[in-house]
């Protein structure tokens, strides 16, 4: 087997390698289910059931039903939200996104993000007080307390609203709630001590969650669970890991807490959403993720540093919350221009950071002068091979001056005959004499494997290529392509397997066997193998990619049908410019023909 070949089925091999062992560990998404289609949930707890106080760890009593169901309620409606406030707790938990929606079918619901107690995935948000000096516990507000509007009959990113609670006992508690025209709440929250007593406090915001998502992913690629900075470090720990705490002496529950000096935050990150407690960024912090194992609930906490308020004085905390769609734009000016320290940091950019933060990034800004994304990554495919030219350039010299040296492998193969050592040794001494490098064949496949895991990763997480359209069937490139062979491309009148069935591996879409194609006649640029074992490894390889590549993301397979055009046309056009002339449509025909060309070897043995 000559080297030129070994290099080309050592690079498919490595391909198909990455591909499958991707395959495996992350396969395709199955199709959320329908918030409306999931089961109503019944009563959390009965009115009896003990349950640790989210802050001071002490029993309280939940009532089944819960009290913000029917409590008054402050509407929310900007451009991207709307929702509204119970004034129980002063709880956000009721909170839909406004441009986005479910599906891309007829009629699909928006997207929610926070829900009440009593619906499936419940997930609230809340701010209070914790008592310290002075306030015993009754004394401050917490996620049960009833308050009243002072101010304010709907929140608008023009108009704020102010919650009032009074203790009765010398101490009016005020909550100012504000937000922007995207995703970021703004939460002053104060106390009026009208006492002849200096009383002190700590303020907190807390996320609570009740249970994993429904639609949770389970990908390993993919982080959905707690995600937390502390003092410029970040935190990624998945659901599974959290109900897995210890048991902190200090919080009473399984938890696990960190003192933040300054630059924090924290929440639950899901796949395109996220809810996020944001202190102030110079300020100290305690955040705390916890678990109750005994209700199956996640509660992430920020409880600020001590309140002093002196007799007859006023003192306020402010503090943010993120909760909306990880935008990269939109995320990185929070990072940017109001100092939210390492938020872009928040969305899941892996292990290849290093490459998938630019790759995303040269994307974006192809996308904001073309317009449309699937045209953006074809362009993005064409800076990529622009970039490696230099190397891939070199590999397809040496090719080339292989394919010229062609035949005096073959006369070196008819002296040493069955000689394997004398044949590796004249075929090491030919390229010396001729500079040719036959493992500089591999170079391109292995500089393009970090590339695709990267670009897989930017097109899987990022919603800017959810729901994104290219053309015609292809309205979502972040999902795998719709068309199937099995109905003809839609021409038959039957549906077609969905994605995640184990028959879905055959329905087939148009993009996909192009892809095949690509590769095949990439293949075709070559010299055809002779050895019927290799010759047999070579004529699968493209149709094995195809089937396993076929419920990738849309937006992945165009790429590399991209990346396989550019390389054929690089191939052919630096082979040819070096004197080699590879017959493509040669190899094509000799590959449809059922007799192999050893048949015509007057030395080889011939049947009857």
């Amino acid at each position: 087997m000559d080297d030129q070949n070994k290099n080309l089925i050592l690079a498919t091999a490595l391909s198909a390698l990455v591909i499958v062992t991707w395959t495996l560990i992350f396969p395709p998404e199955v199709t959320p289910v329908e918030p409306d289609a999931l089961p109503t949930a019944s009563a959390e707890v009965s009115s009896t059931t003990p349950v640790a106080d989210p802050l001071s760890g002490t029993a309280t009593l939940l009532e089944a039903t819960d009290p913000a169901a029917d409590a008054p309620r402050v509407s929310i409606e900007t451009p991207e939200l709307s929702g509204s406030i119970s004034l129980v707790g002063g709880r956000i938990d009721d909170l839909s996104l406004t441009q986005y929606k479910e599906t891309l079918k007829d009629g699909s619901p928006i997207v929610q993000l926070l829900r009440p107690v009593g619906e499936a995935d419940a997930y609230f948000a809340s701010f209070g007080w914790t008592g310290v000096d002075g306030l015993p516990t009754e004394a401050v507000p917490g996620p049960d307390t009833l308050w009243s509007i002072e101010s304010g009959e709907t929140l608008t990113p023009s108009s704020p609203v102010t919650l009032k609670w009074n203790n009765g006992q010398g101490q009016i508690f005020r909550n100012t709630v504000s937000i922007d025209d995207k995703f970021m709440f703004t939460f002053a929250q104060s106390i009026e001590n009208a006492t002849q007593n200096a009383v002190a406090a700590r303020a907190y915001g807390l996320l609570r969650r009740h249970g994993e998502p429904t639609n949770l992913k389970k990908f390993f690629i993919l982080h959905e669970g707690l995600v937390r900075m502390s003092d410029g470090q970040l935190e990624e720990t998945k659901y599974s890991k959290l109900a897995d705490y210890a048991v902190d002496p200090r919080e009473g529950t399984q938890a696990e807490r960190i003192d933040v000096t300054q630059n924090g935050w924290i929440g639950y990150t899901d796949h395109y959403w996220m809810t996020t407690l944001i202190p102030d960024q110079n300020l100290p912090f305690r955040s705390t993720s916890k678990y109750f194992a005994s209700r199956d609930l996640y509660q992430a906490e920020a409880v600020m540093d001590l309140t002093t308020v002196a007799a007859g004085e006023t003192a306020t905390v402010t503090t943010r919350m993120f909760a909306g769609a990880k935008e990269w734009e939109t995320i990185r000016d929070y990072e940017n221009n109001q100092d939210v320290t390492g938020f872009l940091d928040s969305i899941d950019w892996g292990w290849f950071f290093f490459l998938t933060k630019p790759i995303f990034w040269l994307l974006h800004t192809l996308h904001q002068f073309i317009g449309n994304m699937g045209w953006s990554i074809i362009a993005l495919t064409v800076i990529l091979k622009a970039l490696v030219l230099p190397l891939a350039y070199k590999s397809y010299v040496s090719m080339a001056k292989m394919k010229e040296l062609q035949p005096e492998m073959e006369k070196l193969k008819e002296r040493t005959g069955e000689d394997k050592q004398a044949m590796q040794q004249g075929m090491m001494k030919l390229y010396k004499e001729n500079k040719v490098n036959p493992a500089s064949g591999c170079l391109p496949i292995l500089l393009q494997i970090p590339i695709f895991f990267s670009l897989y990763k930017v097109i899987f997480v990022t919603i800017e290529l959810r729901h994104v359209p290219w053309l015609g069937w292809i309205r979502d490139l972040s999902a795998p392509d719709p068309s199937s062979i099995l109905n003809l491309f839609g021409l038959l009148p039957w549906g077609v397997p969905e994605v995640g069935s184990i028959f879905a591996i055959f329905s087939l879409g148009v993009l996909p066997i192009i892809l095949g194609i690509s590769m095949w006649m990439q293949q075709k640029l070559n010299l055809a193998p002779t050895e019927p074992t290799q010759k047999m490894i070579m004529a699968w390889m493209p149709w094995v990619f195809m089937f396993m590549l076929g419920s990738f993301a849309s937006g992945l397979v165009l790429y590399w049908i991209a990346n396989n055009t550019i390389t054929f046309t690089q191939q052919y056009l630096i082979m040819r410019s070096h004197g080699a002339k590879p017959d493509v449509f040669g190899n094509i025909k000799s590959g449809f023909s059922r007799k192999d060309k050893a048949a015509n070897d007057p030395k080889a043995p011939k049947g009857k």
